[in-house]
């Protein structure tokens, strides 16, 4: 049989490691074993990639199947390995050229029909891919976010078949494209606002030199309706930070909207949120509420109940 290498990528915090998913085939009794400090998402991946594989009419091979996520003190979690494990099985047994896998990345997630599913943290990984020159190859649902890395090459796919067609050049995949930068603000305005003069004054001050407010004033007289009107009166973001604030929310276990990227966070925790909600962390970690509202407004309501 033989031995393919596909590259992806793993998430730790913001940053993406590369991971080579080495994938030997060889003889003996059929069997798939996945090695590589995997986490329970990325073991079940040899069912799903199976399914994919034969749904898509193509073979599965019958013999003895060893894939190596490298490095393999590298925790790996998540459903974007199964991309390029399917690859790199078809890859070994024959079925799509090695060649066509040199300087190429892929993530995502395969359903049971071949179909590609969008994974979380994509952001950090088309920046990483873009640094060593590689083109990344990706779900379409995670087109959008892809694209605001502007120097990328990403591409595009829908199913696994749309893949093995373009590595055997029998179709070009579509780019991903930028969502359209028009979407409207979410925040609040400021000239909602009647009298307050000096509040208001107060948070044009902490706006324009970024400084830390206090607001102190008996329950009703307007200090969560001022906090919640200053990201609207923030200068505009760099590009360098919206990247930065939306790596954080692209690795925070929910998908945002890539329209809004240059909209700076509003966050409100309450004050029964424990000190992980808050600050961070977890078994697999995740960002907090101040992680969150970087480059924005961290308002703590009822700040003495904290």
């Amino acid at each position: 049989m033989g031995l393919a290498r596909v590259i992806s990528r793993a998430r730790v915090g913001v940053r993406a490691p590369q991971v080579t998913v080495e994938v030997h085939v060889g003889g003996g009794l059929p069997s798939l074993s996945i090695v590589g400090l995997p986490e329970a998402a990325v073991r079940e991946a040899k069912d799903r990639v199976r399914a994919a594989i034969v749904c898509a009419q193509l073979e599965f091979p019958a013999g003895r199947i060893t894939i190596n996520l490298a490095p393999a003190d590298l925790r790996k979690e998540g459903g974007g390995f199964d991309l390029p494990i399917a690859l790199g099985i078809l890859a070994a047994s024959g079925q799509l050229p090695q060649h066509a896998l040199e300087g190429c990345e892929f993530l995502g997630e395969l359903g049971l029909t071949g179909e590609l599913r969008a994974v979380h943290g994509v952001l950090p990984a088309a920046l990483a891919a873009a640094e060593s020159g590689h083109r990344l190859i990706l779900p379409a649902p995670n087109g959008a976010e892809a694209a605001l890395v502007g120097h990328a090459q990403v591409c595009i796919a829908r199913t696994l078949l749309e893949v093995c067609a373009a590595l055997r050049g029998q179709k070009t995949l579509p780019a991903a494209q930028a969502a359209p930068d028009n979407a409207a603000p979410s925040h609040l305005d400021l000239a909602d606002v009647r009298g307050q003069a000096q509040a208001r004054r107060a948070l044009e001050i902490a706006a324009c030199g970024q400084h830390h407010l206090l607001l102190v004033g008996s329950p009703g007289c307007g200090k969560t309706l001022l906090a919640s009107r200053l990201p609207g009166i923030l200068p505009p973001m760099t590009e360098a930070e919206a990247l930065e604030s939306a790596a954080v929310n692209s690795v925070s276990g929910h998908f945002f909207d890539p329209a809004q990227w240059r909209q700076r966070a509003f966050r409100s925790p309450h004050h029964t949120a424990s000190a992980v909600a808050l600050a961070g962390g977890g078994s697999s970690p995740r960002p907090g509420e101040i992680s969150l509202s970087h480059h924005g407004v961290l308002f703590l309501d009822e700040l003495p109940s904290f």
